[in-house]
């Protein structure tokens, strides 16, 4: 598995669309390792642009703060399942925390 996480200053974005750049965290789900963490900047944020990207760089999950309804839907027709309020951390707390089952997500901070 390969999981998504945008950034800004190295820790979660609260907004995917307006990272810095994405981590894709390598995890084996059997034994909840995380293995290597690539660092990716994205193309420009149009609507439809990042789900693919992402997908074509073998994204199968995306943890972010905040995504719109709309968003969510691109990402799981892409094939990437979504997680929506997560807190601000580094990719590799919020992978060991994803891959482990322990990750607490809240509200999705973002409405649109």
């Amino acid at each position: 598995m390969k999981i998504a996480i945008p950034l800004t200053d190295g820790r979660l974005s609260m907004h995917f669309g307006h990272c810095e750049q994405f981590a894709l965290v390598e995890a084996d789900e059997a034994t909840k390792k995380v293995g290597e963490t690539e660092m990716l900047t994205p193309p420009g944020h149009e609507p439809g642009v990042l789900p693919r990207w992402l997908h074509e760089q073998g994204a199968t999950v995306i943890i972010a703060g905040g995504m719109g309804n709309r968003a969510q839907q691109l990402f799981t027709q892409n094939e990437i399942a979504v997680v929506v309020g997560a807190p601000s951390e580094t990719p590799e707390i919020l992978a060991e925390a994803y891959i482990s089952g322990s990750l607490q997500a809240g509200e999705n901070i973002c409405d649109h």
